[in-house]
């Protein structure tokens, strides 16, 4: 997946500004590009886990079809770690075509990785900043 360093940085930010809870959001583009980053509200509001609000997630959807993109990912922190999808993540990977971005916090520092959940197994994907 291809991302500006203005979309890295708007997660990033979405991440560090909702710590110690978890952030979460979806990644919409074309092919492997992304057009769109939509920061969405954590319904539970929890340290641990997430769940989008599914107003402003049917709201993302909406937007994202009239423009013609796809969902391209799904992106959540992990505030206290670790940099990899949880089991709870692996277990509620619902879009086994999409990328789950997982942002994770050491000391100050932020960083994201991307993964691809299929039958329970998390796999290490590539992400290209561009720009």
């Amino acid at each position: 997946m291809r991302l500006t360093n203005e979309y890295w940085e708007d997660m990033r930010s979405h991440a560090a500004e909702l710590a110690p809870q978890e952030a979460c959001g979806l990644i919409a583009g074309r092919s492997d590009l992304v057009m769109k980053v939509y920061p969405l509200t954590n319904a539970i509001h929890s340290p641990f886990r997430f769940r989008l609000d599914p107003r402003e997630q049917l709201q993302a959807f909406f937007d994202i079809e009239a423009r013609g993109w796809q969902l391209l990912a799904i992106y959540h922190s992990h505030p206290n770690g670790p940099a990899t999808p949880s089991p709870i993540d692996i277990r509620e990977a619902y879009y086994p075509q999409l990328y789950t971005l997982v942002w994770s916090r050491n000391q100050e520092n932020w960083d994201c990785r991307a993964f691809h959940i299929r039958d329970g197994t998390a796999r290490e994907a590539r992400l290209y900043r561009i720009g």
